[in-house]
């Protein structure tokens, strides 16, 4: 006997499967017309979301939580399908089977309800997580573009939360209003309120973003990092937020005020953007105006007032006692870096000295700065004025300004054309100001390769095959310049 064309459509057959690996049979719905049925539906989708669910003491492994996601999706696919089937076999039943055939669905259909609330809520949770670890990503990114780019993902995934929280929501009131009480709709309550709270943490990590750059002040950090942020904040605007509560706070503000900035600090606050950014930010604007960048950070950070007389009495002191011949002879600072961070990149004695006899030979006087000598012999010749930055005349409430002052001095008045020593930050604020610069990497430094070619005189050198011969060709040069 055929069936009408009506209930042909949702007519379905229980067949059961017996597993190839010879566990319990499944009861599968197969629809007469080839569709899955309304409970086939709702069954996989629970058992994708209790899938999921089984994982989520093992997402910190690797693959983990890509498959976590995965069946998250599939849950929720499988139980929307569910509710859109249910709606239309329930149109489709005939009068006299429709009490029996409406139960049989809206069962499916709260089942289906109740996967959607759970799984969405799951959801929203792993985009939270996601948010969270992308945001921080972000905020280390290199470039301003790759930070924007970032955030910009992170805005999606929070998007993609909010709008669990709504599905979870939509889901528990449906149950709610069908059943109040019943067990299946406090739960799916509890998992909307769980969606909410997490979308809206979510949507934390967005507001709470951080577009300042961190002056930081804390001895563990590089203390030439904050003339990339000051330069940043003179030649293209941005915020900046000083690290508080630390000994160098107080001349950083000073500083930074003193350089016109008080506008652009703003409260401490987390979420920063990465401090790497800024050389790109300076490099820009060199390259647009280098002689116009060049001024505008000069008369920032040197101000218009004349060099104090306890800066350049310190320094005149020094080289009248020093075994350098006259204080007028042409001189270039040899930069020694001595620090725990990248210990690779520490000054190398042997090389050091090497470079201490190539600046005499080119009738330069080589004088020792930075960190303290590795040895504790000065060469015969070069001048030592290595830790000058620990002397009580360069750590007052103006050492910032002060310590460019001691360099703009032994430019103006003794002869001093130029510095040479390895990436170290605390080159950067000379060479911002004029000083003609090389630094020794032993493979090409991606943040400050971007003042080559933008900031006059800034020149890179990698160790490799014929450095130190090109590094002879840039002193002779600077010796010969008039």
């Amino acid at each position: 006997m055929g069936l009408a064309p009506r209930r042909f459509a949702a007519a379905v057959l229980e067949v059961q499967v017996m597993r190839t690996d010879g566990s319990e049979p499944v009861c599968m719905g197969v629809a007469v017309s080839g569709t899955p049925s309304v409970q086939h539906l709702e069954r996989d989708a629970e058992g994708s979301l209790d899938a999921a669910l089984a994982l989520a003491a093992t997402l910190h492994t690797p693959g983990q939580r890509e498959r976590y996601r995965r069946l998250l999706e599939g849950a929720i696919e499988q139980a929307d399908r569910a509710v859109a089937a249910a709606e239309q076999e329930r149109a489709a039943l005939q009068e006299h089977e429709f009490a029996a055939g409406e139960e049989r669905l809206l069962a499916a259909r709260r089942g289906a309800r109740s996967t959607l609330a759970r799984a969405h809520a799951a959801r929203a949770e792993d985009a939270l997580h996601g948010a969270g670890q992308l945001s921080l990503s972000a905020q280390r990114a290199p470039t301003r573009e790759a930070c924007d780019d970032g955030w910009q993902r992170v805005e999606e995934i929070v998007t993609g939360a909010e709008a669990s929280a709504r599905a979870a929501a939509i889901s528990a009131a449906e149950l709610e209003a069908g059943s109040p009480r019943s067990k299946i709709a406090r739960a799916a309550r509890a998992a909307a309120h769980k969606a909410e709270g997490a979308a809206r943490a979510a949507r934390r990590i967005v507001e709470e973003r951080n577009h300042a750059y961190t002056f930081h002040t804390d001895s563990g950090f590089s203390f030439g990092e904050g003339w990339y942020v000051a330069a940043a904040a003179v030649l293209a605007g941005t915020a900046i937020q000083v690290e508080p509560g630390k000994a160098g706070t107080a001349p950083a503000e000073a500083f930074l005020r003193d350089a016109g900035l008080s506008d652009h600090l703003q409260a401490y606050r987390p979420r920063p953007r990465a401090v790497k950014q800024t050389t790109e930010i300076v490099a820009r604007a060199f390259r647009a105006d280098p002689s116009t960048a060049q001024r505008r950070l000069r008369a920032a950070f040197l101000g218009d007032v004349p060099i104090p007389e306890s800066v350049t009495g310190w320094v005149d002191r020094r080289l009248a006692g020093a075994r350098a011949g006259a204080p007028r002879r042409r001189k270039v600072l040899l930069w020694i870096r001595e620090g725990l961070h990248h210990p690779h990149r520490n000054t190398r004695l042997a090389e050091l000295l090497e470079l201490t006899d190539l600046v005499q030979h080119t009738g330069l006087v080589p004088v020792l700065t930075g960190d303290a000598l590795p040895g504790g012999q000065t060469p015969e010749g070069a001048v030592d004025m290595t830790l000058f930055w620990k002397d009580p005349t360069f750590r007052q409430l103006d050492m910032r300004r002060a310590q460019l002052q001691f360099f703009e001095h032994l430019k103006r008045a003794h002869g001093l054309v130029g510095q040479l020593g390895v990436t170290t930050a605390g080159m950067d604020g000379p060479a911002l100001m004029g000083l003609p610069t090389m630094y020794l990497t032993d493979a090409t430094n991606v943040r400050m390769r971007a003042w080559v070619g933008a900031v006059p005189g800034y020149q890179e050198v990698v160790r490799e095959r014929g450095y130190i011969e090109r590094v002879r060709r840039v002193l002779s040069g600077w010796a010969a310049a008039s």
